[in-house]
C-alpha cells in the first residue's frame, strides 16, 4: 500500500467515526487532534524512557503503547494533508528524495 491508499484508508475510517460522534472535522480539529497524539505519544515516549510513571502497565504494555501512538500520529498527520489537499507523496518524493 503506498501512501496515497493509505490516506484514503485512513480518510474513510476518520469520517465514519466523526459521522457517528457527530464531529465536525474542521482546520482545527485536525490540528489540535494532531497536537493531541502529539502529546499522547510524548507521555507513551516519557513512560517507555522511565522518565514517568508506568501506572502499573507492563514492559509490554508500555511497548505497545508508544508503537500505537507513533501510528496515530502518522495516521493524523496523513489526515490533516488531506483536508488541506496536500499529496504527500508527492512532497516526500519533492523534499526527501529528489536526486
Amino acid at each position: 500500500m503506498d501512501l496515497r491508499q493509505l490516506t484514503d484508508a485512513i480518510e474513510a475510517v476518520s469520517s465514519r467515526y466523526a459521522a457517528s460522534l457527530g464531529v465536525e472535522r474542521d482546520d482545527v480539529w485536525h490540528l489540535l487532534k494532531l497536537q493531541e497524539e502529539v502529546g499522547e505519544l510524548t507521555q507513551a515516549f516519557l513512560t517507555r524512557t522511565g522518565r514517568a510513571r508506568t501506572r502499573g502497565r507492563t514492559p509490554d504494555e508500555i511497548e505497545s503503547d508508544f508503537r500505537s501512538e507513533l501510528a496515530d500520529v502518522l495516521c493524523h498527520v496523513l489526515l490533516l494533508a488531506h483536508h488541506h489537499g496536500v499529496d504527500l507523496q508527492a512532497e516526500v518524493d519533492r523534499k526527501w528524495l529528489r536526486r
